[in-house]
């Protein structure tokens, strides 16, 4: 993964908008708790209007739904992997994971074997 570079960011996330698209999101401890709970979300169907990306790092990133928005905060770096899926990560200053956000035009995979992650 490359550091979030805004521009080139926001203009990846405007060629996707309005496809529909399968979204992960997942923050683990440190990300907006003490050291508590986090949250996860996988293959959640999602069509953006728009997209937004904010701050000046960490970074933000929105998602504007027909009825609502998707946001998640503190993602510090990105890249398309060569199934052409956009993932978008948040480390923290020990580099542990903080932090992802993932569009892909198919599903996830929902088990995590090696073959998987190739």
């Amino acid at each position: 993964m490359q550091p979030i570079d805004p521009a080139a960011l926001k203009e990846r996330l405007e060629q996707m908008a309005g496809e529909p698209l399968y979204l992960h999101l997942e923050t683990t401890m440190g990300a907006y708790t003490k050291n508590t709970y986090g949250a996860f979300a996988r293959n959640v169907q999602v069509r953006y209007l728009r997209a937004g990306v904010g701050g000046s790092g960490p970074y933000r990133v929105g998602l504007r739904l027909p009825d609502g928005w998707v946001v998640a905060e503190g993602l510090t770096h990105w890249e398309v992997d060569d199934r052409g899926r956009l993932l978008m990560a948040g480390h923290d200053d020990e580099g542990r994971l903080t932090v992802a956000l993932e569009l892909s035009r198919d599903p996830f995979p929902m088990s995590f074997t090696e073959e998987d992650q190739a």
